[in-house]
């Protein structure tokens, strides 16, 4: 049996510590159908050196969770692996650029829609005073450009008091209310071929979709020709050797699909929703070696 490496949690962070080894337990059963061993270890146990990755002949940084809270020892880690040649996939500069959510700007500027977006150093009253008033918007979410799992992301009304506003570079956007009514829906991608879609929608009176926040996760066997045809427009923008990708969409109030986020380095592949149990991202995975 073939061993490749999958980076998983910082040991010292609890905070998906009942969630991630799920995650773990079903790639490895979906890549051990084809002869391949999953041996996990943390990222943080390779910030400065990549000696203990050397012997792999793939690793995988598919449940690297929470690398968002220690944002500048990530940036490390990814200049370690680069430096050393690591066969990651996704590649460590993939996931050192698609940390950041400033890289939706730079997709924007290829041609993806995705909603209107204003980039900040910080949020102040000011900020989201002029933010309400260019956008019009009745809402507005406002997130951190690094984040993950809806972490410190905020639904505002006018005039609301900010408690817990992000600190450093955020993105303000207007709400669309429509992920109430038709949800985001994931598009999952491995070695460049559609797998399988999601749909996620937040319980009534939340915004967020994360399981986490009680969030409600259907299969959609058909996803929309439009879903589609965005996703793949994303992944051609990006034009980069991706093993595996997660496309979030939502359709505004017109029913045309705009980008949320394009997810390259640990995103939950819903393997439990895929009907081939995920045996698309275990092809790809053996094509890769």
């Amino acid at each position: 049996m073939t061993r490749i490496a999958v980076l998983t949690p910082d040991p010292a962070d609890p905070s998906y510590a009942s969630q991630w080894p799920g995650v773990r337990d079903r790639l490895a059963a979906a890549l051990a159908v084809v002869g391949i061993e999953a041996v996990p270890t943390p990222w943080t146990a390779h910030i400065d050196d990549a000696a203990g990755l050397a012997d792999y002949p793939l690793i995988l940084p598919m449940i690297v969770w929470g690398y968002h809270r220690d944002h500048r020892r990530w940036l490390r880690a990814c200049a370690t692996w680069t430096a050393a040649d690591l066969p990651l996939a996704n590649p460590a500069p993939v996931l050192a650029w698609n940390s950041d959510k400033s890289y939706l700007a730079r997709l924007a500027g290829r041609g993806v829609p995705m909603p209107e977006t204003i980039w900040s150093d910080g949020v102040t009253a000011d900020t989201l005073a002029a933010a309400f008033a260019s956008t019009g918007a009745e809402h507005l979410i406002v997130k951190p450009t690094v984040s993950g799992g809806a972490w410190k992301t905020l639904r505002l009304s006018p005039g609301e008091a900010v408690d817990d506003a992000p600190e450093g570079s955020a993105m303000i956007q207007p709400y669309l209310s429509t992920i109430e009514t038709a949800g985001e829906t994931s598009l999952l991608f491995f070695g460049g071929v559609f797998s399988h879609a999601v749909n996620k929608r937040p319980v009534p009176g939340d915004f967020r979709i994360q399981v986490q926040y009680g969030g409600l996760y259907t299969p959609v066997p058909d996803p929309p020709a439009g879903a589609l045809a965005l996703a793949q427009q994303v992944l051609a923008a990006i034009d980069e050797p991706l093993l595996y990708a997660r496309i979030d969409m939502v359709p505004d109030a017109d029913g045309n699909w705009l980008l949320m986020e394009a997810e390259l380095i640990e995103p939950d592949l819903y393997l439990d929703n895929d009907p081939a149990r995920g045996a698309g991202l275990a092809a790809a995975v053996r094509a890769r070696l």
